[in-house]
């Protein structure tokens, strides 16, 4: 029902539309569009089937022998349901909503579950607000998991603390369908009453929890899982994941890929425990590489069962999240379909959201931005309270080594340093709290960087997004760090108190109000410049920084406080 709406103005609202659908499903009404000489994906039966497949008023009528207003042969072709991502942060992708939604339509991508916690972390409620509004009426469906750690820990420094009274409004807005990744686990299994709440709350209103817990197992996964978290995207291992079959969201996005990892649930004992989910997911993967459609690609190609792949990558998902009119193609169902060549190549030939035709000839369907409201929209450009940093407040003599893990989110103890070495790879580290101007900078170093000269920064930082820098020296460091206040957020490479290049994120400081490629340019030729300088091949400058302030993933993070020991949860 719509808001303020009784029962019988909604009956009253949606009868002829029902009426006509199930006219239609008879054969006593021309259909509104007709998909002719389907072979579609039968989820049900875990076969292919042929017919035509009638659409009314955005749904599914019937399939069979049908006639249409419009009529669309897509014989030669295979039809599967509209694809879900069943986890991922929409702000990673560095680009409105709306850009985002553009990028994915044509990788048949139609419905996608976001935890807004980046914004949130900086704007608090007004970042989920924000977020709703750029997401109403796009051409994806986007649902929304509410913020569970904001911040992600007690110990860090974000914009906002949300408890679950700050949140509990938001269970009420059609689109919002639970809590999102409970990364505090901590709290969790040792019952900290203000966690706890948090899933409580949820609970209260029938929604689900999502779950975040690397490495964790026995009797403390035991506890974490009967605390009421039902499913976990952090399985790097089958072994892991055999642990917490429970729900598996096998991630395969910018950061971290576990796809390959984990294949062997992709089977009938265990595919129906799984999902597929990004998490984060950059310009140059979306442009280039693809979304859901590539993890289906690399699923196939590894000898996985076709039928397989594509249900974990919508069936699953749609029925996990209660989506009970998603991820099938059968009379009732929405008309979110996806024509595709064959199963080598899985080429996204067309895309119908809702039976309206949103990418077909290679080009998305052009739709409007959503409006955001003017206080929120400048609100969100205007996040920054930063005192400039002077290289005398980056001095520092004996502090912890975080080492860099290739390929991985997870770092290693290196012990200490007594100061910063560029020719073995020992640079400074630093978090430059920027939400409340209090000063806070944490300092350390780290290894496995590599950047020889000048300094990095970005304010993509998860998941307080403070402004994080390494810097082969403190006054290009601190160069960066107000160079990032003053474009009110985004990525920077410096060289000898010069800009080498950079790429503004004024929304929050996560970002940009610019088309996707030319958001990729900017990117990517900050990664070069950066590659220049020393950056080791194969780490991505900037993502890597933004994963060195999130203190729930071992072993050693660093926040606006110092350097964190995850598995000793404290400070060292």
């Amino acid at each position: 029902m719509k808001p303020h709406e009784t029962t019988a103005q909604c009956v009253e609202r949606k009868l002829g539309r029902k009426l006509r659908l199930i006219r239609v499903a008879r054969g006593e009404e021309p259909a509104d569009i007709v998909f002719k000489n389907a072979t579609y994906l039968n989820v049900f039966s875990n076969d292919f089937c042929h017919g035509d497949i009638a659409v009314s008023d955005g749904l599914i009528a019937g399939i069979g022998s049908y006639h249409g207003s419009k009529e669309v042969d897509v014989s030669g072709s295979f039809v599967c349901p509209g694809l879900i991502d069943a986890h991922i942060h929409l702000e990673s992708s560095l680009v409105s909503p709306a850009e985002f939604a553009r990028a994915v339509i044509r990788h048949g991508t139609t419905t996608v579950i976001t935890d807004p916690h980046e914004i949130a972390n900086v704007m608090g409620v007004d970042g989920i607000r924000y977020m709703l509004e750029a997401t109403e009426g796009l051409p994806v469906d986007v649902h929304f998991m509410l913020p569970s750690c904001v911040p992600a820990t007690p110990l860090d420094e974000s914009g906002c603390t949300l408890d679950y009274q700050a949140i509990d409004d938001l269970y009420d807005h059609s689109r919002v369908l639970g809590l999102a990744e409970m990364m505090n686990y901590v709290g969790v299994i040792n019952g900290d009453p203000a966690v706890i709440s948090k899933i409580l709350a949820s609970q209260a209103h029938h929604k689900k929890i999502d779950g975040h817990a690397p490495d964790l197992s026995g009797a403390d996964l035991n506890a974490y899982i009967a605390a009421g978290v039902y499913s976990d995207h952090e399985c790097s291992t089958c072994q892991d994941a055999l642990e917490k079959l429970q729900l598996i969201m096998i991630r395969e996005g910018t950061a971290a890929q576990n796809l390959r990892a984990l294949l062997p649930l992709l089977n009938q004992q265990y595919y129906s425990r799984c999902m597929f989910a990004t998490d984060d997911k950059h310009p140059l993967d979306l442009l280039q590489g693809g979304h859901i459609d590539y993890i289906i690609r690399e699923a196939i190609a590894c000898g996985v069962d076709p039928i397989i792949a594509i249900k974990v990558a919508s069936h699953q998902a749609a029925r996990y999240f209660l989506m009970n009119n998603k991820g099938a193609i059968a009379p009732g169902y929405l008309a979110d379909l996806v024509v595709f060549d064959d199963f080598r190549h899985f080429n996204i030939q067309e895309v119908y959201k809702r039976g309206r035709c949103v990418f077909a000839d290679g080009e998305v369907l052009p739709f409007d931005a959503p409006a955001v409201e003017p206080s929120l929209s400048r609100r969100a450009h205007e996040t920054f309270r930063i005192a400039p940093v002077t290289p005398q407040q980056l001095a520092a003599g004996d502090l912890p080594v975080i080492g860099i893990v290739p390929g991985e989110i997870i770092t290693q103890n290196l012990g200490r340093a007594a100061a910063p070495d560029p020719t073995h790879d020992i640079l400074k580290i630093a978090v430059a709290e920027r939400h409340h101007g209090t000063g806070h900078i944490g300092l350390g170093y780290i290894k496995g960087y590599g950047l020889r000269q000048g300094a990095v920064a970005t304010s993509f930082a998860h998941d307080s997004h403070n402004i994080i820098a390494v810097g082969a020296d403190d006054a290009d460091l601190a160069f960066a760090i107000n160079r990032i206040a003053e474009m009110q957020g985004g990525t920077v490479v410096v060289h000898e108190g010069k800009v080498i290049a950079e790429l503004p994120l004024p929304v929050a400081g996560l970002m940009s109000d610019a088309p996707l490629e030319e958001v990729n340019d900017l990117l990517e030729q900050a990664k070069a410049a950066a590659h220049r300088m020393g950056v080791s091949p194969g780490i991505d400058p900037f993502m890597t920084l933004s994963f060195m302030s999130l203190p729930v993933i071992p072993a050693l993070k660093i926040t606006t406080h110092g350097v964190f020991d995850v598995e000793q949860w404290k400070y060292i």
